[in-house]
């Protein structure tokens, strides 16, 4: 098994993470060639981080509003939130990787999230880190709103700002990495985070 440099630095710095009792949420992406996310609630508690692992399937884990399911927060906001980008699962897999986008908990509000691949989210490809149960803002609500919403898809790829950033990760084998940052100007923020490509066995 090879590893670039930068690979084996990413990898690194999860297991520092890991050792400081930061604790690493999985949410497995179209498990079973579903349109689920699993689990489709989270708690996790402020410095956890929620890793997406997209398995089947062709899907985004993009944020939203609870009012407006299925399409943006900066649609509706003066925030812009994260979106994975479009992870094609089958063609990571060709080469034996899970392509994988994480992303820190900075606080406890709500998080509201979708797929913005054609109509996922409509039927029910959605989920919330955080869910409130004594409010009336709950995962079920979100569901039936998104049952009558139009998925919007943000523009751009890998977009993060507001109070939660993203990275992307691609695991596999292989022997090259990436990594960069990326701008995001909205009307009212601009915001840059490094992406980062890794690889490791899948």
């Amino acid at each position: 098994m090879q590893f670039s440099t930068f690979a084996l630095a990413a990898l690194a710095s999860l297991a520092s993470a890991q050792s400081t009792g930061t604790k690493m949420h999985v949410v497995t992406v179209g498990i079973n060639g579903t349109l689920k996310f699993s689990p489709e609630s989270v708690t996790a508690a402020v410095g956890d981080m929620i890793q997406f692992q997209f398995v089947a399937g062709n899907h985004t884990a993009t944020q939203s509003t609870f009012a407006n399911p299925c399409q943006p927060i900066g649609a509706h906001s003066n925030l812009t939130g994260f979106h994975s980008g479009f992870q094609p699962a089958a063609a990571s897999q060709a080469m034996g990787m899970t392509s994988t986008y994480t992303i820190p908990i900075n606080d406890t509000t709500p998080i509201w999230i979708y797929c913005a691949q054609g109509k996922h989210c409509e039927s029910g490809m959605v989920m919330v880190v955080n869910e409130v149960s004594t409010s009336n803002k709950t995962l079920a609500a979100y569901k039936q709103l998104a049952a009558s919403a139009s998925t919007v898809v943000p523009s751009g790829t890998n977009t993060t700002t507001g109070g939660t950033a993203g990275t992307t990760t691609t695991s596999g084998t292989g022997t090259s990495a990436t990594s960069g940052a990326m701008s995001i100007t909205t009307s009212s923020a601009t915001a840059e985070f490094g992406g980062m490509m890794r690889y490791q066995k899948g």
